[in-house]
């Protein structure tokens, strides 16, 4: 099974596919030059495969790269940031 990751920023999103099935997504909000993580979602289909750790790294990645700053208004993302903290550094003040 082949993972890509694509970043929709007309529709502020990041989405995850599968052999190019959509399988999850990381939305936000931004404002400001700050990138609000709001929502995180895995198919159940796809459960259990580490997409979503996959998705979000690609996300904050893509994020750093661009020169934003996050915040982690969704669980998952504030979990992950909590538990990765080479991503601390994205945290807006």
């Amino acid at each position: 099974m082949t993972n890509r990751i694509e970043h929709k920023p007309e529709q502020n999103t990041f989405e995850i596919y599968v052999d190019d099935v959509a399988a999850g997504h990381a939305d936000y909000t931004q404002t400001d030059g700050v990138r609000d993580f709001d929502h995180t979602v895995v198919s159940p289909d796809f459960a259990g495969q580490g997409l979503a750790g996959k998705l979000v790294t690609a996300a904050l990645d893509a994020t750093r790269a661009e020169g934003l700053k996050i915040a982690t208004s969704c669980s998952y993302v504030a979990g992950f940031v909590e538990k990765n903290p080479a991503y601390q550094d994205l945290l807006a003040a």
